[in-house]
């Protein structure tokens, strides 16, 4: 345990907080410098299990050059490092407090402080937009260290990456379906890139696009629209018309608008998102994909599904063929494609997409993935629309389930869900007529 550290350490001087910083100050000097150094840099991870892979990674940002392995043995007998596990170590409080001191006395104390917040900087870019549960886990150990630098280190980050801590905590606990614990993340890189660059940067624009995202994933979309709107400007003005952030910012915008039925805003500006990443990226190409999906939805959404058809086949087959059968924007493509043909009456097409869906959203996301709850209720509404009340009625129930817990009882899809639950329920009494007005998000 680490309070061990601390007892051995207390029985080497009095008793009492002076008299472990007594015992820290004799061991401290018996350590070699090469130990000093590691401690110091230990000493700027979060009070958590700290991963030897993230230690090596912050020791070569900061140009350290000496047997780390055989110094961090030393840190650990001399009870100012406790080994949790293979390869995972963690500094109890006091003796961080103890190290921190001893770090500014350091001549390279900023050359560390740098080098550890390029270690966590090269974390976060590594965290894609759609994390599966995969790449959750391979982050995890290293989310409390980037919260570190996030709140702590701040001032040791270069201007181009002042934005990245954020970027991979909203990725990371987005891409679990927790967009509460992402939103203070998105609003402090808002705050933060603001206050250190200035309105007209690029950061900037980046951030109010990733908080926009955070209020359109909890059903915001009032909050979302002026937030997507200054991204917009911000990027046009300081990139021009053709740039892929440029064509970002028209998707979500349109993205925004659909989902609020102001359908003769959207295909303008999905068409033109489309256009700039044909010309810059080719035809092939996930975000080309992505484009043709959010023009099939405006579609289908407008009842032309002979129009919506073509370019869904299309995109499932791009985003397959791109990112492989284990990605989740092919989990969204077989959705989207089910649904079209659920409308149109196809249930024998529609089912086995549906299904797959639902198999690869879970298998990569996990089974309380808000994109989970989207699925069942998708599958359950096709179940519904041929009477299958008895196979419906469950999935309906562990959709909503799903949705109260991670969305919130008032977020659209929620509303959705308990709709259609209800309408199933009442549909099942005799005296009533089946009449179900469903509105699916289109987008997972």
């Amino acid at each position: 345990m680490l309070a061990d550290i601390l007892a051995r350490l207390q029985k080497q001087a009095s008793a009492g907080e002076s008299g472990v910083t007594a015992a820290f100050e004799l061991n401290w000097q018996y350590l070699e410098p090469e130990a000093q150094k590691l401690g110091c840099l230990l000493s700027l991870f979060a009070l958590a299990p700290i991963p030897w892979w993230l230690v090596k990674s912050a020791a070569s940002a900061s140009h350290l050059e000496f047997d780390f392995k055989a110094s961090c043995t030393v840190l650990v007998e001399r009870y100012l490092l406790q080994e949790l596990a293979e390869d995972t170590y963690q500094v109890h409080e006091l003796i961080q407090e103890l190290l921190r001191q001893k770090s500014e006395e350091l001549a390279e104390a900023d050359r560390l402080k740098r080098g550890f917040c390029q270690a966590m900087v090269a974390v976060a870019k590594d965290i894609p937009e759609r994390p599966t549960l995969i790449d959750i886990a391979q982050a995890t150990l290293a989310i409390p260290h980037l919260a570190e630098v996030a709140t702590v280190y701040k001032a040791w980050l270069s201007d181009e990456d002042l934005i990245s801590p954020f970027e991979g905590l909203v990725r990371f606990y987005a891409g679990k379906g927790a967009y509460e614990q992402a939103l203070p993340w998105g609003e402090q890189s808002l705050s933060v890139t603001r206050k250190c660059l200035g309105e007209s940067n690029l950061n900037v624009a980046s951030s109010l696009n990733n908080l926009a995202g955070l209020y359109y994933s909890q059903g915001r979309y009032n909050d979302a629209e002026p937030l997507l709107i200054q991204a917009l400007e911000i990027r046009k003005r300081l990139l021009g018309n053709e740039h892929l952030s440029v064509a970002e910012s028209l998707n979500n915008l349109a993205e925004l608008y659909k989902s609020q039925g102001r359908y003769n805003y959207v295909e303008p500006l999905v068409i033109q998102a489309l256009e700039i990443r044909k010309r810059l990226l080719g035809d092939e190409h996930p975000n080309v994909a992505e484009s043709l999906n959010n023009l099939a939805g405006l579609y289908y959404s407008q009842g032309r599904y002979s129009d919506a058809k073509p370019l869904l086949i299309q995109a499932l087959e791009m985003t397959k063929h791109l990112l492989g059968d284990k990605h989740p924007d092919v989990a969204t493509s077989l959705n989207n494609l089910a649904l079209l043909y659920n409308s149109q009456g196809r249930y024998s097409d529609a089912e086995p997409l549906y299904i797959e869906a639902l198999s690869m959203t879970k298998r990569l996301l996990g089974d309380e993935h808000p994109d989970v709850a989207t699925s069942l209720n998708n599958l359950a509404f096709l179940y519904d629309s041929q009477g299958r009340y008895s196979d419906a009625e469950p999935l309906y129930i562990q959709a909503l389930e799903i949705a109260e817990q991670r969305l919130g009882a008032n977020h659209p899809n929620t509303i959705t869900c308990r709709k259609n639950l209800a309408d199933l329920r009442r549909n099942r009494q005799p005296l009533f007529r089946r009449m179900v007005a469903f509105v699916s998000r289109w987008f997972q």
